[in-house]
C-alpha cells in the first residue's frame, strides 16, 4: 500500500510537472499508445490523441518510434496544417520498456524570422553592393587615364561622390534601424508640431531644388511621450519620401493635430501613387514600388521601415492611403502624454 501510494504520487509530481511546461509533451508506450499528454499539447491540437498515429505527421511518428526502438533520442522538424505551422518533436527515451516522451514545439515563428533575416541579409548585400562597384568602375576609370582628361576626371570624381554618399546614407539607415529593433527609450514629453515644424524647415530648400512645394499645418497638440530623436526620425523620412516621389509642380502637405487622445501626423503628396497591390509591403525593409526611381532619388528602401518601426515603439500606428496618378496620404498616430501628477487634463 505504502509503495502503491508513493506511485501515485510520483505520478501526480510528474504530471503536475508535465502539465506546466509551455511545451506540447506527450508520453508514449513502445506501439505508439498515448499515456500522458499536457494541456499545452490537448490545446495545440484540439483534443487528446488516442495514438500517436493520430497526432503526427509520418515523420514524427516514426522519429518518436525509432527512439523507443533504439534508446537513442533524435529530434525533427515538419511543416503541418493549415494554415502551414512548423513543428518540432523531440523524442527522449525514458526507460528500457521503449517508452518515449516527445516535446514538441512550434518555431513557425522562429522560420519565420530566420527567413526575414536572411531575406535581409541578401537585400543588404545588394544595395550596398550595387554603389560599391560602381565606386571601383569610377576610381580604376581614373587611374587608367581619365585624370589626364579634366572634364572626364570632374564626370567621374562627382560619380564618386554620388555613391559614396549613397552608401553613407544606406549604413546610416541600417544602423538605425537596427537601433529601433531594440526599442525607444520613451523618457521624454516630445511636442511633435514643434518636431515637424523644424523637419519642414530642415527639407524646405531641398523640396524647392526639385519643384515641389512643402505646405505645414500645425496646430498646438498635446506632448506625446517618447523620444525625440527617434520622433525627428520618423517625420524626416516621411516627408523625404514624399518629396521623392512627388513630381515637379506638385505639393506636400503636412499637418499635425490631436484627437481622441492622440496626436496624429499627416503626410499628403500630389505625387504618383502606390497600386493598391503594393499597399501591404511598402513598409517592409527595402521593398520599393518603383526601383528606378528610388535609386535615382537617393533612396534606401529603408525609410518607411524605420517610419513603422518609430510608430510601433512609441505605441503608435502607421496607415496610409494611395491612388495612382493622385498621390498618397500617410498617417501616423500616437498616444498623447499622461499631464503630470496634480494637474488637470
Amino acid at each position: 500500500e505504502a509503495i502503491e501510494r508513493t506511485s501515485t504520487e510520483e505520478r501526480r509530481i510528474r504530471d503536475t510537472i508535465l502539465s506546466s511546461m509551455r511545451e506540447g509533451v506527450l508520453l508514449v508506450d513502445r506501439d505508439g499508445r498515448c499515456i500522458f499528454a499536457n494541456d499545452a499539447l490537448i490545446t495545440h491540437l484540439g483534443g487528446p490523441p488516442a495514438s500517436l498515429d493520430e497526432l503526427f505527421p509520418t515523420e514524427i511518428r516514426r522519429a518518436a518510434r525509432r527512439a523507443g526502438y533504439t534508446g537513442a533520442p533524435n529530434a525533427v522538424e515538419v511543416e503541418t496544417g493549415v494554415p502551414s505551422r512548423w513543428l518540432r518533436a523531440s523524442s527522449q527515451p525514458i526507460d528500457d520498456g521503449g517508452s518515449v516522451l516527445v516535446v514538441v514545439r512550434d518555431v513557425t515563428e522562429a522560420r519565420r524570422l530566420d527567413a526575414v533575416r536572411r531575406d535581409f541579409v541578401a537585400n543588404a548585400s545588394h544595395e550596398l553592393k550595387t554603389p560599391a562597384a560602381s565606386i571601383r568602375a569610377a576610381a580604376e576609370t581614373l587611374l587608367n587615364g581619365a585624370l589626364e582628361d579634366p572634364p572626364a576626371a570632374l564626370r567621374f570624381t562627382e560619380q564618386l561622390q554620388r555613391d559614396a554618399m549613397r552608401l553613407s546614407r544606406i549604413v546610416s539607415d541600417l544602423l538605425d534601424l537596427s537601433r529601433l529593433e531594440g526599442g525607444s527609450d520613451l523618457v521624454e514629453h516630445v511636442r511633435l508640431d514643434v518636431i515637424v515644424a523644424d523637419e519642414v524647415e530642415r527639407l524646405g530648400d531641398r523640396a524647392s531644388e526639385v519643384g515641389v512645394a512643402i505646405e505645414l499645418q500645425a496646430d498646438g497638440v498635446p506632448s506625446v511621450p517618447g523620444s525625440a530623436r527617434d520622433l525627428a526620425l520618423l517625420v524626416r523620412n516621411l516627408i523625404d519620401n514624399a518629396v521623392r516621389y512627388t513630381p515637379p509642380g506638385g505639393r506636400v502637405d503636412v499637418s499635425v493635430s490631436a484627437e481622441d487622445g492622440k496626436v496624429i501626423l499627416e503626410v499628403r503628396d500630389t505625387g504618383m501613387g502606390i497600386p493598391q497591390r503594393d499597399l501591404p509591403r511598402v513598409f517592409e525593409r527595402f521593398y520599393r514600388v518603383d526601383r528606378a526611381r528610388s535609386r535615382e532619388t537617393g533612396g534606401t528602401g529603408l525609410g518607411l521601415a524605420i517610419v513603422r518601426h518609430v510608430a510601433e515603439n512609441h505605441g503608435g500606428e502607421v496607415t496610409v492611403q494611395s491612388e495612382l496618378s493622385a498621390g498618397s496620404t500617410f498617417a501616423v498616430r500616437l498616444p498623447v502624454a499622461d499631464p503630470p501628477r496634480g494637474v488637470a487634463p
